[in-house]
């Protein structure tokens, strides 16, 4: 099993939000030295959590500071963009880190109607072109030609180069990993966004329908799951507490930075007790080795080959500490 990280740069409360890009970077370096496989940076967009809307420069300066840890995009939301852009910018930094760039593609806008909008004009018919998008991406990305009697043929994205960013379609329905299926990519299912539900049936339809390519001649598959290690069950579940308050509050439609958790545990209502439960219950939260059982024993259930983890926590020491407790027990 490969394990990997996925980072979203959240905004706390009292920290500017320079520092939690900074905080990305330095993360990935940390995370290198633990031995993770992957590092993951996210897309959102007019987010006032998560402040991390330009993965590809987050990417750049990844690269400039780690050496062997792969990097990648989790993920471009490529209806914002022309897909010959996109292929320019990761053969830059393919260019940058030769053979370690992830290029996750997904369909979602990451942001509301009213954002997609101002990022591409166009963003009512773009999503119905995310297949072809993805087709001509691939071809750009990988110097391989166009479909015939593309218009565009004859446009190649530079800089080339030996190698080429590896491509996965992200989601969390069952969109993304028919595409996934159709064009023979790695798929990767955002279990934390929707707490598993249709998780199993996406990473079914994507094993049942997958069509060979050359590059992956069998499906690939990864879960991306929301986690938090500590040395005790009693530590993890006190600094879960600033995310269960961001859950409850985001399912209001109220987004804001992440508070401290004695500050999130006074803003929790009694009313609010069963939802509480059944967060803490659903998050893989712990010490180390309970973490790491369920991360194992849901990637046996579910049947992928690599496990991803997001974690949030008001202190950045902790988090540092949590991936530390996983590398640990892993």
């Amino acid at each position: 099993m490969r394990l990997s990280v996925l980072d979203q740069s959240v905004a706390v409360d009292g920290r500017p939000h320079d520092q939690s890009i900074r905080n990305t970077v330095a993360l990935a370096r940390h995370c290198e030295m633990l031995g993770y496989d992957r590092f993951w940076v996210s897309e959102h967009h007019n987010h006032p959590t998560i402040v991390g809307t330009a993965p590809e420069i987050v990417m750049a300066a990844i690269a400039a500071t780690t050496e062997r840890i792969r990097i990648g995009s989790a993920g471009i939301m490529l209806p914002h963009y022309a897909p010959f852009k996109v292929a320019e910018v990761f053969r830059v930094l393919d260019a940058l880190a030769p053979g370690r760039i992830d290029m996750g593609l997904g369909r979602a806008p990451g942001s509301d109607g009213r954002t997609a909008f101002a990022l591409n004009p166009a963003a009512n018919e773009r999503p119905e072109h995310f297949p072809s998008d993805v087709r001509d991406l691939m071809a750009w990305v990988q110097n391989e030609p166009l479909v015939t009697g593309h218009p565009f043929a004859a446009v190649k994205a530079f800089p080339q180069g030996a190698t080429s960013p590896e491509v996965w379609i992200l989601g969390s329905s069952d969109y993304g990993a028919q595409v996934a299926a159709l064009f023979g990519l790695p798929y990767c299912y955002a279990w934390f966004f929707s707490d598993g539900a249709g998780g199993e049936r996406a990473i079914d339809l994507y094993k049942r329908t997958y069509r060979p390519s050359e590059r992956h001649p069998k499906p690939h598959s990864g879960l991306c799951v929301w986690a938090l290690a500590a040395p005790t069950m009693e530590e993890a579940q006190y600094h879960l507490t600033s995310r269960v308050l961001s859950r409850i509050n985001r399912d209001r439609g109220l987004l804001g930075p992440l508070v401290s958790p004695d500050e999130a545990a006074q803003a929790l209502k009694p009313h609010d007790q069963a939802r509480i439960a059944k967060i803490r219950k659903d998050t893989f939260v712990g010490t180390g080795p309970e973490v790491m059982a369920r991360i194992v024993e849901l990637k046996d259930k579910v049947g992928v080959d690599e496990m991803a983890v997001v974690t949030w926590t008001y202190d950045e020491a902790i988090r540092r500490q949590s991936y530390a407790e996983l590398a640990k027990a892993f």
